[in-house]
């Protein structure tokens, strides 16, 4: 190969590139007489070169569809998810392992008033109140699982109310932690959806107490309808031996009389003395009276397990429950000569339709209750108040004596439970007036009472004059 000196003395060797008679690319060499002549092997090879071309080409499409396709999906899960986070209503903050903003929802932007292009990069103490830095560093600080706290965030309008914030460690592609996830919202919401539960759970448990205990009446009301039925009977038995009895009684009387004064007076007054006849003639007439008297109160009772069986409904009338009430506390006081004051406040007009004479033996009962409650108080006093809300009537009946222990309250309107003395009740009134209560579609209660004594809550369907 040539040499050729350069000025100062220097020599260049003549490089491939440089060489004039050297083709400048496989082309040029294929071509340089004018004409491309390939033997057997080249064209081969050509060919071969051809293919391969074409194979890549075809796999670039491909790779370039396939890619296309990825990032239209990606794009779109990446819209689904920014939308996602746009609607959620909590809080929610990204942060790196130094603690860093990396992401944020619009909740977040709209709590603290600024953008998340403002907000990405910045230390996530900067817009905490300096009070809980100490427990979020503390948090944020745990290596693996999730911690609550609760934080305020500094905003536009100033320090925020306190947030319940949970906090979760994020890991990265090597399963260590890169960092937390914060979600949170104000703690008077959560507050307030607590009470909410709680409320819907209480009203539940109260339906469900009533339903049980409306089951229990209707099981023990179709009992007592069979059990009052087999008692008539042989009441009326002995109604009617007792009358028979005391007839008897007077013709026994006549014929000892009249055989006195036919026998010799020595012979019959020994025998009168000896037999004890003028104490057994003087014990008939109280023994007769007495059992008159018990058969009168069963008579009664079945009455009473009779009309609570619902066996004979009479037809419903519209009802004025202020005049109704009204006289059932004339009834209730002239009955129990009681010195109690009886203060009604009836002064919204109420109806209902219903038996009058059933509820009117609902407040009968209620009042004589109260009034027997209050017999041993100084200062005896019953409230009988009633109240028009939306679509029902609200009776209350409260008296300020002992009160009912807590111990027995869920039982005072079962039947034959009393907690008066022994003969002064037979603990039926409350259960009767429970089911008459029923029947007309409301609800009997024990009511909450703020003072001393007891208060029982009646509620009916109301009706409008116009209506009825």
């Amino acid at each position: 190969m040539a040499t050729e000196r350069r000025p100062g003395g220097s020599t260049h060797k003549d490089t491939p590139a440089d060489d004039p008679s050297r083709p400048k690319n496989l082309v040029a060499h294929m071509t340089r007489d004018g004409t491309i002549t390939l033997d057997g092997d080249q064209e081969r090879v050509w060919i071969e070169v051809i293919d391969k071309i074409d194979e890549v080409y075809s796999d670039l499409l491909r790779y370039e569809s396939d890619l296309e396709s990825k990032n239209t999906a990606l794009e779109e899960a990446q819209a689904f998810i920014s939308s996602v986070l746009a609607s959620v209503s909590d809080i929610l903050v990204v942060v790196d392992e130094r603690a860093s903003i990396v992401q944020v929802n619009a909740a977040f932007e709209r709590l603290v008033g600024e953008s998340e292009d403002a907000l990405i990069g910045r230390a996530l103490a900067s817009v905490v109140d300096r009070h809980d830095h100490h427990e979020l560093a503390a948090v944020l600080a745990r290596g693996t699982g999730s911690r609550d706290l609760e934080i305020r965030f500094e905003t536009a309008a100033g320090t925020s109310d306190l947030m319940a914030v949970a906090a979760s460690v994020r890991l990265g592609r090597n399963k260590r932690p890169a960092g937390a996830v914060l979600t949170g919202r104000p703690v008077g919401e959560l507050r307030r959806a607590y009470v909410a539960l709680d409320k819907a759970h209480r009203d539940l448990q109260d339906a469900q107490r009533t339903l049980v205990e409306q089951e229990k009446m209707a099981s023990i009301g179709r009992l007592v309808a069979g059990v009052a039925h087999e008692l008539n009977n042989p009441i009326s038995f002995v109604y009617a031996n007792l009358h028979t009895l005391a007839r008897y009684r007077g013709s026994l009387e006549r014929y000892l009389e009249d055989l006195h004064a036919l026998a010799p007076a020595a012979a019959c007054d020994g025998l009168r003395r000896e037999h004890k006849i003028d104490a057994l003639l003087a014990d008939l007439g109280p023994l007769i009276d007495g059992t008159l008297e018990g058969a009168v109160r069963i008579s009664e009772i079945v009455r009473n397990l009779r009309r609570l069986s619902f066996a004979s409904p009479r037809e419903r009338q519209p009802v004025d429950l202020v005049a109704t009430v009204r006289t059932a506390a004339q009834w209730a006081q002239r009955a129990k000569n009681s010195r109690a004051r009886i203060r009604l406040d009836l002064d919204q007009p109420a109806h209902v339709m219903g038996d009058e004479g059933k509820i009117h033996q609902v407040f009968v009962n209620l009042i004589d209750n109260a009034l027997d409650a209050v017999s041993t108080v100084p200062d005896p006093e019953i409230i009988v108040t009633l109240a028009t809300r939306a679509a029902e009537t609200v009776i209350t009946v409260a008296d300020n004596g002992p009160g009912i222990d807590p111990a027995v309250a869920d039982k005072i309107f079962e039947p034959f439970f009393t907690t008066k003395p022994v003969g002064k009740g037979t603990g039926l009134g409350l259960w009767i007036s429970y089911s008459i209560v029923s029947e007309h579609g409301g609800s009997l209660v024990l009511g909450p009472r703020a003072g001393p004594g007891a208060c029982m809550v009646v509620r009916l369907p109301a009706r409008s004059p116009r209506d009825i």
